[in-house]
């Protein structure tokens, strides 16, 4: 596994009330989430990225207002309708 870091400010966690892990931790869920929306990653790499499981995920991702399903609904429909 590759370690990434980034420098932030120290006021970001005084304003957001985080310690510097409860903000990797925030960062590691809004990034799976983001790349998860975007159709760039599936529901287990997002998870294991967000270091949650695949069901905690999907929930990080509704809280969100992120869809579980990367397929549109007119998608499904053709798939149906090829068998």
């Amino acid at each position: 596994m590759t370690t990434v870091q980034i420098a932030l400010p120290d006021e970001v966690f005084s304003t957001m009330h985080m310690s510097p892990a409860e903000v990797a931790d925030e960062m590691r869920v809004a990034a799976a989430t983001i790349w998860y929306a975007k159709g760039l990653i599936s529901q287990g790499q997002g998870a294991e990225i967000a270091r949650m499981s695949r069901a905690d995920f999907i929930q990080a991702l509704s809280a969100a207002g992120v869809s579980p399903f990367q397929e549109t609904l007119e998608e499904v429909r053709e798939n149906l309708l090829r068998g």
